[in-house]
Parts: structure tokens; C-alpha cells; sequence
């Protein structure tokens, strides 16, 4: 059935005054067979709308391949919203922020030489309205005007701490018209400074919405000042956050929450920012980068309502009261069984060391300089740097130009120095020991590239300039590129060291299938593969102590487990146990 859903003084579907409690769940951080689980709770806690982000960087990794299937089967997400009567939030703007890597832009666009993000750059406008005109076949069908759930869509995301252009925000709005959006957009700033102003336009025709944790008062009468009659609405209603590498955990008091919660209630409307995080599975973590590099963890709990493994919280509980007083909370039966399973211990059957097989998963790309992992068609992951130096001396003077974000230094296959964030492009010394032919390796990580701020036109990881030794820009490298997605070319017979970079292959056989999280305690720092599929990143400076492994990543029989460890740092064993521990 067709419907209208409009925005005037209140938000109206066909014709009556709707009050929108959303909850953000973000289909590309949750595995597909959980989706409808994790609906089903965001409705029984009174929620009658969804939200989600889109990631241009999942949906087109590579320029001119898109990928809408598996966990980036968007279509059917809505759908199953639809099934359980929920309507739909969609913030398809190629910025998402979200603590996801790059705020969700491609990578590829760095690959390009003057390349203006978020901007009238007329390169950069071609390629989202390309990306557009796929994903938009997608979305448009599913308004509300041809009977969809889809009620609003967001132009930009926070576009009010990044810029002010107001004809940027304008050709958005045209671009997404001009692909088939019909149904009301929004804009979504913090009212902090200069942000709500700078980041809204058109305010006739596109409501501004705000971002916020507390205050609610506060914020609402800042927004009340530039939508007159429109209505109030929360577009983040933060009730967690997220937490990076050799931080702590954040967390929110329950009842502190739902007090919030009513304020925003009363006067307004509201989408909690998140309802249900997720995980950031593979290399998808975002970072910040202010006075110091840091990496956002693998989970992305966010200390929300539901759990990063689905269970219901305190918090749930706490705000699903209050929801109880606006609206009647409908029956809500859940459909998947879901159980955890701890499965033990599992010892390593075998192990390589990186160098030994790094033939056999990349090939070299020779250049006299270096070059940016973007410039050789690599978004994700580690990229290895190779060069014979020559004679035996002392290498005075050493040190990476234009280098992200974390580099591991070899000679001759023995591990001398590693340098993290600011600490990239501090020169050292090095002792070449053999008497010719000396080799140095540069392993660099990407741990995530930063997903808010102005740096992030900057984001070129890899070495980016060149290696200098004493004052002069060595010439010759071989570049190794290593995104990882083609674990099955490890080859486990070519001989495995101590102290250096190394796979290590697990298998477990399992009759029954249930979520486990992985410890790898005693382990340093690197990824997990589960049949495949990467789980995320793990480091021992934690707070994270364990992955998320959802069973439906598990199959009856026999299961492999690949981890990939960077510092020479292993435990006897990886375990697999049934309750998470994120520090």
C-alpha cells in the first residue's frame, strides 16, 4: 500500500501525526541471519523505526564493482524491517562517520592525485553519482510513496564540523532527487559552535535534526531556534560510545539513560545511536587522530541496548519503560534460537612464517621510490616494503616520510624497531650486519583510516613519500601488498622462526553450533580468519579481551581458524569460550 509520509510542524504519515521512536542498526556490522533477531528486539522494545548508515566502502571496494549481496544485502535488510511493520531511516551519504574506516568512503578514491572529499570536486561528484545510481535502483522502490518502509533519508552526515559549502549540500540533495528520492530529507549536526548552521540548507525543505548525548533541553532549544515549527528530533541519541586500542571500555548508566530519553520523549523524536552496534569485522575500524593516533577496537558494542552478541541489556530494559509511556509496546515474539558455546582449547597444527610464504599470498611490485598501498590498488590491511641496501655499515639517519599508521622494521629478516603514529618519521640508526646485500623489510599496517575531521583528505597509508637514509631518499623497492583475502595461498610447508611475523592454522571440529568468543591470551597483535572469514583485528594492550564469533560463521564439522600475528608474540593456545570479556 502506497503511503505519504511528510514533515511539517510534527512528522505526518498519511495525514496523522507519527512519533518516531528509530534505533540505529547497522546491517553491515551484524551477520545476515542475525538481522531479523536483532529487528525483532529494536520492535519489542517499542521502536517503530529503523536506521541505518550505507557504506560506499563495502558497496563498490573496487571502482565499478558493486556488491549488494550477503551482509551488504541492503534490500533485504529493509525488507525483513518491513515484515515486523518497522519503517526505515536511510543515510545513504557517502560520508557515514560511524566509526567505520575511512567514514565510509572508498579507498580508491585516494588513489587519485588532488582528490577533494566532501566537496563541489567535480572527479569526486562523478564517482558518488556513479555509486548513486546503483545503490538508488536499490532504495528508490522501497519508499513509502511505492509502498516501502522508507520514510527519510539524510543528505550528509555531520557535515557541520567538516564544512559549510551550501552548494555541496544542494548538489547532494539534486543528486539523490535526480536518482529517485521522493521521500523528506534531513541533515544531522551537533549544536555545539558553528555545526548546526554550517551543516544544514534549504531548512524550507530539509529539516535540520540534531546530534546528542544529554542536555537535552539545551540542544532542543539551540534546534528550535533555526527549524521554527518544525519538529524536534535527535537524529543520535548517543547512550554509549566507542572505545579504541589501550582505552577503556565506555559505558553508560542505565537509568542516567532512560532519564534522557524521557526529556527527548517529551518534547520531540529520537533514534538511538546505536540500538545494536555490532562488530567491525575485518579491517573496518575507523580511528581518530588528534593529539595522538587511535584505533577504534574490533568490537562496536557501543554499550548500546542490545549487545554486540544480541542480548538484552539494563539498558534495554530501563528504556523500554519509558518508550511504555508514549506509545504501546507491542508482543514480540523472537524467532532465532540463539545459544553461546565455549569449545575449549585448540592447540596450532601448523605455522609459517610471513616471509617464508609471502610469495605464495602477494607478488612484487617493483618501483625506485615507494609507493601509497592506495597508488597499488590496495585499501585493507598490511603492505611490505623490500629493498637490498647494500654494503654492511651503520644506516644513519633512518626514517619513513609520509608513513601510516604502524611499521615494522626488519633487517635481514630480524626485527629492530616499530614505530606507531606520531612516532612514524623519527629517524634512528640502524646496523646493517652483513657484509653485502643487506635487507631491509618495512611491514605497515593500516589500523583503520580516520572517519572524521579534515584529516581525512590525508589518509594514504602505506609509505606514502619515501625511506631516508642519511639525507638521502633510498631507490629500489619491491612492494608487497598483503590485504589478506587469500588465505587459502598460505602455504604452511615453507618453514617457520621465532620473533617475526608469522600464520598460525587452528582446526576444531563441532557437532553443535553456537556463538564463542575467541581469547588469545599471551598473543600480541593481528587478525583472525574463521573459515575465511576475518573476524577483526585483536592486540594485547586490549581493553578487548575477546572476538565475537557468531555461529553462523561456524559449520558442522571441521572449522579453521588462521591467525596472523605481527610481533612475535604467541600463547601456547587459542580458547574458544562461551561469555565475552571486553575488558
Amino acid at each position: 500500500m502506497e503511503n505519504i509520509f511528510e514533515i511539517k510542524d510534527n512528522f505526518y504519515l498519511n495525514g496523522s501525526p507519527m512519533k518516531i521512536i528509530s534505533g540505529s542498526i547497522h546491517y553491515f556490522r551484524v551477520v545476515p541471519e542475525y538481522w531479523r533477531d536483532r529487528l525483532e528486539k529494536l520492535k519489542a522494545m517499542g521502536c517503530n523505526v529503523v536506521e541505518t548508515y550505507v557504506p560506499w566502502n563495502k558497496h563498490e571496494e573496487y571502482k565499478g564493482h558493486f556488491n549488494f549481496e550477503g551482509i551488504l544485502d541492503i534490500k533485504k535488510f529493509i525488507e525483513i524491517a518491513q515484515e515486523l511493520g518497522l519503517f526505515v531511516i536511510i543515510r545513504p551519504s557517502h560520508y557515514i562517520c560511524a566509526e567505520w574506516e575511512f567514514g565510509g568512503l572508498p579507498a580508491w578514491l585516494l588513489a587519485e592525485d588532488g582528490m577533494r572529499l566532501r566537496t563541489t570536486y567535480e572527479p569526486f561528484l562523478r564517482h558518488l553519482d556513479e555509486y548513486y545510481k546503483e545503490l538508488f535502483k536499490i532504495l528508490t522502490p522501497l519508499q513509502v510513496n511505492y509502498g516501502g518502509p522508507i520514510i527519510m533519508m539524510q543528505v550528509e552526515n555531520e557535515y557541520g564540523y567538516f564544512g559549510n559549502d551550501k552548494r555541496y549540500l544542494q548538489t547532494l540533495n539534486d543528486l539523490m532527487r535526480k536518482h529517485g528520492a521522493v521521500v523528506p530529507f534531513v541533515t544531522s549536526d551537533g549544536t555545539w559552535g558553528e555545526a548546526l548552521e554550517s551543516g544544514m540548507f534549504n531548512t524550507n525543505e530539509v529539516l535540520p535534526t540534531a546530534n546528542f548525548g544529554s542536555k537535552t533541553e539545551e540542544h532542543f532549544e539551540k534546534l528550535r531556534r533555526v527549524i521554527a515549527d518544525g519538529p524536534l528530533m535527535c537524529m543520535e541519541f548517543w547512550n554509549g560510545w566507542f572505545t579504541p586500542w589501550g582505552g577503556n571500555i565506555s559505558k553508560r548508566d542505565a537509568k542516567e539513560t532512560a532519564e534522557e530519553l524521557d526529556k527527548i520523549l517529551k518534547d520531540g523524536h529520537v533514534n538511538f545511536y546505536m540500538f545494536h552496534g555490532g562488530t567491525n569485522f575485518g579491517f573496518m575500524n575507523g580511528a581518530n587522530n588528534y593529539d595522538k593516533l587511535e584505533a577504534d577496537i574490533t568490537s562496536y558494542d557501543y554499550d548500546a541496548p542490545i549487545s554486540e552478541c544480541g542480548d538484552i541489556t539494563p539498558k534495554y530494559k530501563e528504556c523500554k519503560k519509558v518508550i511504555g509511556k508514549y506509545v504501546d509496546i507491542p508482543e514480540v515474539k523472537f524467532s532465532t534460537k540463539i545459544e553461546k558455546k565455549s569449545y575449549g582449547k585448540l592447540v596450532v597444527k601448523e605455522k609459517v612464517t610471513l616471509f617464508n610464504t609471502l610469495e605464495t599470498i602477494s607478488s612484487a611490485k617493483y618501483s625506485d621510490f615507494t609507493l601509497s598501498m592506495e597508488k597499488l590498488g590496495q585499501n585493507y590491511g598490511y603492505i611490505l616494503y623490500r629493498s637490498n641496501v647494500g654494503r654492511g655499515r651503520k644506516a644513519e639517519n633512518f626514517r619513513l616520510v609520509g608513513a601510516n599508521d604502524r611499521a615494522k622494521i626488519y633487517v635481514n629478516q630480524k626485527e629492530v624497531l616499530t614505530q606507531y603514529g606520531l612516532e612514524l618519521g623519527k629517524s634512528v640508526d640502524l646496523t646493517l650486519d652483513k657484509e653485502e646485500n643487506n635487507i631491509i623489510d618495512i611491514l605497515v599496517e593500516n589500523m583503520g583510516r580516520v572517519n572524521f575531521s579534515e584529516k581525512l583528505n590525508w589518509q594514504r597509508k602505506g609509505i606514502d613519500y619515501g625511506v631516508v637514509i642519511d639525507k638521502h631518499a633510498h631507490a629500489g623497492w619491491d612492494h608487497y601488498t598483503l590485504p589478506l583475502n587469500n588465505m587459502d595461498k598460505v602455504n604452511f610447508e615453507l618453514g617457520y622462526e621465532t620473533g617475526v611475523p608469522a600464520f598460525y592454522k587452528f582446526e576444531l571440529d563441532i557437532e553443535e553450533l553456537g556463538d564463542t568468543f575467541l581469547r588469545l591470551d599471551g598473543w600480541g597483535k593481528g587478525c583472525v580468519f574463521v573459515n575465511n572469514f576475518n573476524i577483526g583485528r585483536f592486540w594485547e594492550i586490549g581493553p578487548q579481551k575477546t572476538l565475537y564469533i557468531p555461529a553462523p560463521l561456524l559449520k558442522k564439522g571441521k572449522n579453521e581458524f588462521i591467525v596472523f600475528e605481527t610481533e612475535g608474540r604467541t600463547g601456547n593456545y587459542i580458547e574458544l569460550v562461551g561469555v565475552p570479556d571486553l575488558g
